[in-house]
């Protein structure tokens, strides 16, 4: 329990400690807990700047949570890419790490085109799946946070 209060319930004080208010913490983490689990590896760091500028979000929250979606990412990227073959219509890939060694042995170009397009597609089923649980988180945690304020108030 302690590794869980050093590193997420301190720093959550400690940004609504200075100020931020519990929707705008709330919104932070919802937002960058959703772009940390984008299927597209290695984008989501420049997605949450990009977010926490646009809509005026703590740097800080939205960075935390995508670092801590990222076990989740890796989770749910088979999900996304299964659902966005169905949404586009498209056979399964094959995913296992013999058949992609193999593919790419023998068409390296054609198996990352392949590829680069199953994550596009897994990306659209994300699109279309995350909006929802967003609002419900930053919904759901804007009252703990101002609870988190009245109850855990810093000397």
């Amino acid at each position: 329990m302690g590794w869980v209060v050093r590193r997420i319930r301190e720093p959550i004080l400690g940004m609504l400690g200075q100020g931020l208010s519990p929707e705008g913490l709330a919104w932070s983490l919802a937002v960058g807990l959703a772009l940390g689990v984008i299927p597209l590896f290695g984008t989501s760091t420049v997605l949450c700047v990009g977010a926490a500028f646009a809509f005026r979000l703590n740097q800080a929250a939205i960075q935390l949570a995508n670092y801590f979606a990222y076990p989740l990412q890796l989770l749910l990227i088979l999900p996304f890419i299964r659902m966005g073959e169905r949404i586009f219509g498209l056979p399964h890939l094959p995913l296992s790490l013999s058949q992609l060694q193999a593919a790419l042995r023998a068409d390296t170009w054609g198996t990352l085109q392949l590829f680069w397009t199953t994550l596009w597609h897994a990306s659209v089923a994300w699109l279309l799946v995350v909006p929802i649980p967003v609002v419900l988180l930053a919904w759901g945690l804007t009252p703990v946070f101002r609870g988190g304020v009245r109850t855990f108030r810093r000397p």
